[in-house]
């Protein structure tokens, strides 16, 4: 029956016409193809608006999201005079190697795999129910982190938390696409992206709750903010623009005909789709070597730190909080800022906007492999945060133009599934702190120095991650991006 019916030219013609239609309709529902295309939900609410109920509560749960992930790193201490109130790994009882796979093998173990499904769901349910849902779950498992008693259940906490994290980003930046003009993304999308420094400055302030409630009620007081953030994102975000086209259904007529038209598609599908261009498989290699340099740091930048400075452990707390915060945001803002200033004069150089917008990582990498290697081997705790503060203000203005980029390179109804392929891409970077745990703990164990070791390690790591990565990017600006055109 279904094919014959597939067989008739007019009811061909009739489903070819009512799937424009969709196809119409979806356009307008919001999303861009192309750099010059505008959105029909950026005509639903002023950019004031955007700012104050769609940027500020994704950026409230996303600074939850960095926080309630990063903060391992702060509750750990290695030193002999730690203690089981202070330091989680003394309480619960595990060494540098079992560590560096907490930090972070066992956040990656789901995140890896939900980063696709995520980002696929993102392009095809209600992102903000997805969103909420995640963030409410992520809290609750940091909760169970603070009730744990061995290393399993911290083990198992922290996967449930890395599978519910990895649904933050393709909801997030998807919205601000459907929101927000094309001109405007770099430097919206770096306003959403300074989470990360944010959430990494509460991150690095966990330890004056730690030295005054111990690491337990830190973990309680972090998982409290998830939820205010939840609620309020509930109260403030609207509703998804696309649900309503999201959720009705095909005709019968198409459904039955064409098995939904392949309508929804496959993940597999969707993401050989991403991945047909030049240009975004070489910026997905060139954000995975800039993933594996930044997490390096992120995992072992505190206990290296506060190993080589030990009288300088809680200065260190907050002077790391203020370079993160603000050295980090002012980088992440400014390279999105840049960016877009950049693809308006890239094509007085014969190259696209896109290319433009990745001027930018390609030169802030370049400049931070001589401060992070001065910051490594500096001799007193100021130079080294010295060092630190120009990493961060040169390193951190490559994720903005880098979402940008890689949102306007593909097709609409894709870039969910692009950002959670992105995500995915940062997943597999968490290897990077974990091969280092297992260096670091095998030489230390045969009597290595153990700070001058991790110095060295965090070097040849973090100065040959950034170079790889700025000559990647380097090469996906020169491709020439080309988006999937609709059928």
């Amino acid at each position: 029956m279904n094919d014959e019916l597939l067989s008739s030219p007019l009811l061909a013609k009739e489903i070819d016409v009512e799937l424009a239609n969709r196809k119409i309709t979806t356009s307008l529902a919001g999303s861009s193809t192309s750099d010059s295309e505008s959105t029909g939900s950026e005509k639903k609410i002023s950019i004031t608006s955007g700012y104050l109920t769609v940027l500020l509560p994704l950026l409230l749960m996303y600074i939850s999201n960095q926080w309630s992930r990063y903060s391992l790193s702060y509750l750990v201490d290695f030193s002999e005079s730690a203690s089981a109130f202070k330091a989680m790994n003394i309480d619960i009882g595990f060494n540098q190697v079992q560590y560096g796979t907490l930090a972070s093998v066992a956040f990656t173990a789901l995140f890896a795999v939900a980063s696709l499904i995520a980002g696929n769901l993102a392009d095809k349910t209600d992102r903000k129910k997805l969103t909420l849902a995640a963030c409410t779950l992520w809290s609750a498992a940091t909760v169970a982190t603070a009730f744990s008693v061995n290393y399993e259940q911290v083990v198992a906490a922290r996967v449930i938390m890395g599978l519910m994290c990895a649904f933050a980003t393709p909801c997030g930046y998807t919205l601000i696409r459907d929101y927000f003009p094309e001109e405007r993304r770099a430097f919206v999308s770096s306003l959403y992206g300074a989470g990360v420094y944010m959430g990494g400055a509460l991150a690095s302030l966990s330890i004056l709750l730690d030295n005054n409630f111990g690491w337990r009620v830190t973990m309680e007081t972090i998982a409290a903010y998830g939820v205010v953030a939840s609620v309020i994102a509930l109260l403030v975000l609207p509703g998804d623009s696309r649900a309503n086209e999201i959720n009705e259904p095909l005709p019968e007529l198409a459904s039955d005909s064409l098995e939904a038209v392949e309508a929804q598609g496959s993940i597999l599908s969707d993401a050989l789709s991403v991945l047909s261009s030049t240009r975004i498989q070489l910026l997905f290699l060139a954000s995975f070597l800039r993933f594996c340099a930044g997490l390096s740091i992120g995992v072992w930048g505190a206990p290296y730190f506060k190993m080589t400075f030990p009288d300088d452990a809680q200065t260190y707390g907050v002077v790391n909080a203020l370079i993160v915060s603000v050295c980090g945001v002012t980088s992440g803002v400014a390279g999105g800022a840049l960016a877009d200033k950049a693809a308006q004069s890239a094509g007085t150089f014969g190259f696209d906007s896109s290319a433009g917008k990745l001027a930018i990582p390609v030169v802030g990498s370049l400049l931070a492999v001589p401060a992070w290697y001065f910051c490594v081997n500096a001799d007193t705790f100021e130079a080294a945060m010295a060092w630190l503060a120009v990493e961060y203000l040169l390193a951190e203005c490559w994720f903005g133009p880098t979402v940008a980029v890689l949102q306007s390179n593909v097709k609409s109804d894709k870039g969910g599934t692009a950002q959670g392929m992105f995500t995915l891409v940062g997943a597999f970077a968490n290897f990077a702190p974990a091969l280092l745990g297992s260096l670091y703990g095998s030489q230390v164990g045969a009597g290595e120095s153990s700070s001058s070791y991790l110095s060295l390690l965090l070097a040849i790591a973090v100065c040959g991650g950034y170079s790889l990565s700025a000559l990647t990017f380097y090469l996906s600006a020169r491709a020439m991006g080309e988006i999937e055109k609709a059928p």
